[in-house]
């Protein structure tokens, strides 16, 4: 379901919007409604890793670890450097 709107915007904004939104072969609603959308999803996200680093937690440290462990399972079973099967 879509809501319509009216709302205002400067003429340099506005503009700007209808280049990109034609560069993308998009009408100026559908680019405003998927710039809306990637705005809020940014919001989202960036609250989420502030909360995350709030926490202590370390996740990226832990990502590398997890893969470190995968690569010497695949080591131990595959055999060193070769390719397994997929």
């Amino acid at each position: 379901m879509t809501a319509k709107v009216t709302l205002s915007f400067s003429d340099e904004t506005i503009e700007e919007a209808r280049r990109f939104a034609k560069r993308e072969g998009l009408s100026l609603s559908a680019w405003m409604d998927q710039a809306a959308r990637e705005k809020a999803l940014r919001e989202v996200f960036t609250a989420h890793a502030a909360a995350v680093g709030r926490a202590g937690l370390d996740l990226e440290s832990a990502a590398l670890a997890d893969a470190q462990e995968a690569a010497l399972v695949d080591d131990a079973l595959f055999g060193g450097g070769r390719p397994r099967a997929a």
